[in-house]
This record gives structure tokens, sequence and C-alpha cells, in this order.
């Protein structure tokens, strides 16, 4: 079966035979597929109503485990936003239930956001529905299939990830 980088990479080898096209062959099917697995994301995180940012938010606090919470400096550094983003970001979910801001003891200038058990059940639900809409992504490859694939990505991410 063909794809449309198929069409793609056909149509540049005829207009330019000089260039070695196998990049684009990989790299375009990567983009390609950010796109669709953005929009399952978002499908999957809407159902349970929250927007991507606020999983992401919300994820950070529930993989740090109990008691979920974590400093506005960490979560920063976990979701790669701007300190005024957090706030932002913080404010709104607080309103909504979703997470709390306590004072740190550690610090008695800091806070701590922690996820309330609302927000807990929020992103335990949005997690599970994500993870059946990627299982059905990932469908049509095997499990050996599907290592390959991961550690074969993990190679291209990591030089990124190191900077």
């Amino acid at each position: 079966m063909r794809d449309e980088v198929d069409r793609l990479v056909e149509a540049w080898q005829r207009e330019r035979a000089d260039l070695d096209l196998r990049p684009m062959e990989v790299l375009s099917r990567v983009s390609r597929l950010g796109h669709h697995l953005d929009r399952a994301r978002r499908s999957a995180f809407a159902a349970h109503g929250l927007e991507s940012w606020e999983f992401d938010v919300l994820a950070a606090l529930r993989r740090a485990g109990a008691p979920y919470q974590l400093s506005p400096g960490r979560l920063i550094r976990e979701t790669l936003v701007t300190s005024g983003t957090m706030t932002n970001r913080v404010d709104r979910l607080a309103t909504r239930g979703l997470v709390e801001r306590l004072p740190d003891p550690n610090d008695r200038r800091g806070v701590l956001v922690r996820l309330t058990e609302a927000g807990r059940t929020t992103v335990d639900g949005a997690l599970s529905g994500l993870l059946a809409r990627e299982r059905d992504l990932l469908g049509g490859l095997g499990p050996a299939d599907q290592q390959q694939l991961a550690s074969l990505l993990r190679d291209l991410v990591l030089p990124f990830e190191n900077d």
C-alpha cells in the first residue's frame, strides 16, 4: 500500500533526482503521525473534560506519587513552559478544583501544587482513555514490532533531549 509520503517522495524524485530523499521518507511520516497522535490525544482528553495542557500538568503531579504534589519550579521543568504560563495554568486548574496550592513546609515563601481527589480521578480516567486510543493506533503492529519501533524512535529523540 502507498501513502501520501510515497506520492510526495515520488514527485520529488521526478523533480530532483539528484537528492537523497530517504530522510523525507522517515521524517515526513513521523511528522504526519504526530498530527494524527495530537488529534487522538485531544479527543481522548476531551472525553474527560481536559485540554492537552491540563493533562500535562495533572499527569506530572500524578507521576510524582503520593502526596501528588510538586513545586511550581518542578512543574515548569516537567512541562517545559514558562513561569507565567505555569502560574496561569495552576490558577485555571485550581478554579476547576483539580489542584490546590499549599504552603511549602520547607520554604516559608514557597508553595506546592497538589493534585486534588477530583484531579486524580480525572487524570486517571484520561490516561486510561489515552492508552486505549494509543493501543488502537498501534493495533497493526505486533509486540515485537512495537518494541523495535520504540527503540528506533528513542535513538532519534535522544540527541534532542541531551542538549
